[in-house]
């Protein structure tokens, strides 16, 4: 079979920076052997103008940290760029993040020190084709022909000295025959070669402050604003899911997060709290995408200044929420949602806040509008006798949907192939965060890669029409 001739030629268009400095693009590649088997990346940075290296770093993980620490050690030998060239990847940017876009600390870095960071589009790799010229040049000349490094040490002794003859000794054909550290200059220095001080820190405060500083957010906890979608589901992206509420539904909620639990805030009042499955490395991860620091736990206020070294005990009372899920309490609407319309719960009023159970089950935390006083004079008080019960664990989301004749069902407008033979059976889809699971009972249907972003409107499997 005779391959189609390509019916016209590809033209590309080349460009470069009037100047040094001007544009430095970056990328991370691999193809670090060691002797141990694992295999490193480096980050790479190339002038554009003047094809001068100015970083190739071996990583020991192509972590965000490690690749921002790497970045910061180049600025502080020659000098900050006035902007960067970069692909899509997730060490540099937060743009393509969901549920919603972030800040990562590589953009922080480049913001707060007044560098326009440009990336390229989406599968074009010719865009940063200096940088992927030289990984070529690399690999040809050094990296397939030594083999594997001893350690990762050597691996970076090795790399330097070749990186060093590629700048200072080897003509460009592409720079008419000369050597781009005769074309190179610091954006604070004329002489060549010279490590400049550019105002920022070195490379191990520089970076790692910012390192510290979301070590220490997250041992501590983390905040983040997020928009309530028409499903009533917040997605943690990567931690979570978190069953909100569709009467939420277009309001922005607080989730106030820890290693032990998450608490939703709503203007304030803790609207729900659930169980945190976050890891000190997933508040680390989270704390580098732009949240803030937690206030205090709001499940545990401070005492008040005539209550310090006293704690109160906590009170409970019996109440009944009427069809709107509402308790009345001295004049006081606590509205616990229409879920529980008619249910009989519990108030525990402790300290600052209103823990609602029923059923040995945490259903909502209030703030506290009553005095000690007052809530000791209410009809019913009694000292509490049990533990606050835990919060209900948090699951998967699960919807329902009626096969139809073509066997074909439809999920946040995604179309999950279940197969003819089962038209008219309702099935459950197990909703993963990567995943649509199909089930019939306990018995699993088939397995869907999930590609749709687009929120689940529709929970309840459709009943067929009256005819």
């Amino acid at each position: 079979m005779n391959t189609q001739e390509q019916q016209h030629k590809r033209i590309y268009k080349r460009w470069a920076r009037e100047a040094p400095m001007q544009l430095w693009q970056l990328d991370i590649v691999g193809g670090v052997f060691l002797a141990d088997g694992r295999e490193c990346k480096m980050l790479t940075a190339i002038d554009d103008h003047s094809r001068f290296v100015v970083a190739a770093t071996v990583l020991v993980r192509p972590s965000g940290t490690a690749v921002c620490e790497a970045f910061v050690a180049a600025i502080n030998r020659w000098g900050v760029p006035f902007e960067v060239l970069t692909d899509n990847g997730k060490q540099f940017t937060g743009k393509f993040t969901r549920p919603l876009p972030v800040e990562v600390l590589f953009e922080r870095i480049c913001r707060e020190n007044g560098i326009t960071a440009r990336l390229t589009k989406r599968r074009s790799p010719t865009t940063t084709g200096k940088v992927e010229r030289f990984h070529r040049t690399l690999r040809r000349e050094l990296l397939d022909e030594v083999g594997a490094f001893e350690s990762i040490d050597a691996a970076q002794a090795a790399i330097d000295e070749w990186v060093h003859a590629y700048n200072t000794a080897r003509p460009h054909q592409s720079l008419n025959m000369v050597t781009p550290a005769s074309l190179f200059r610091s954006r604070s220095s004329e002489s060549v070669l010279k490590p400049v001080q550019t105002g920022l820190a070195d490379a191990s405060s520089t970076a790692a402050a910012l390192v510290r500083t979301a070590v220490h957010r997250a041992a501590q906890s983390i905040e983040i604003d997020v928009r309530v979608p028409a499903s009533g589901v917040v997605v943690i992206t990567g931690l979570q899911q978190l069953w909100v509420g569709k009467n939420y539904a277009g309001l922005t909620v607080t989730l106030w997060i820890d290693l032990s639990s998450i608490h939703i805030i709503l203007s304030d009042e803790v609207i729900k709290t659930v169980s945190s499955r976050a890891t000190t490395a997933d508040l680390e991860r989270l704390s580098l995408r732009g949240v803030r620091v937690g206030r205090p736990d709001p499940t545990h206020p401070a005492p008040a200044a005539d209550s310090v070294g006293k704690r109160r005990a906590p009170v409970e009372i019996d109440r009944t929420a009427s069809r709107d899920g509402v308790v009345v309490v001295r004049g006081h609407n606590l509205a616990l949602g229409s879920g529980i319309a008619g249910t009989r719960v519990t108030l525990r009023f402790d300290g600052g806040l209103i823990h609602a159970t029923a059923g040995n089950m945490l259903l909502k935390t209030l703030l506290n509008p009553f005095s000690h006083d007052e809530v000791q004079h209410l009809s019913g008080a009694r000292p509490a006798q049990s533990a606050l019960p835990p919060p209900p664990p948090a699951g998967p989301q699960s919807v329902q949907r009626r096969v139809p004749k073509d066997g074909v069902v439809m999920v946040a407008g995604q179309r999950l192939r279940v197969g003819r033979t089962h038209a008219g059976t309702i099935v459950t889809i197990v909703i993963d965060d990567h995943h649509y699971r199909v089930l019939d009972g306990i018995k699993e249907l088939s397995l869907h890669a999930r590609t749709s972003t687009k929120p689940i409107r529709n929970f309840n499997a459709h009943r067929p029409r009256q005819r």
